[in-house]
């Protein structure tokens, strides 16, 4: 069953049956990580809708919000490892 991930509104979807899984922008076949990665590479938006006309700036600011949402829980996950290993000495 395919799921919209929070906080990107309803623009990006995962479904194990696309893109095996991968977040994705909604409708399309893009995932967030090559978007990502396209601007981390030439951040001009002109360029990246070139690439991806169907995206919109819409789509591009979800996968930002979905980008910043995991380097969050990443960053959560690895205080809570540090906070825990501290306290077992």
């Amino acid at each position: 069953m395919a799921k919209t991930l929070a906080p990107c509104s309803e623009r990006i979807t995962q479904h194990p049956e696309v893109m095996v899984g991968k977040p994705v922008v909604k409708g399309t076949r893009i995932p967030v990580e090559r978007v990502i990665a396209h601007l981390a590479q030439n951040p001009a938006l002109e360029d990246l809708i070139a690439a991806y006309p169907e995206l919109t700036l819409d789509d591009v600011k979800a996968c930002l919000q979905y980008a910043h949402a995991a380097v969050e829980r990443s960053s959560r996950r690895a205080a809570r490892k540090g906070a825990a290993a501290a306290g077992s000495r």
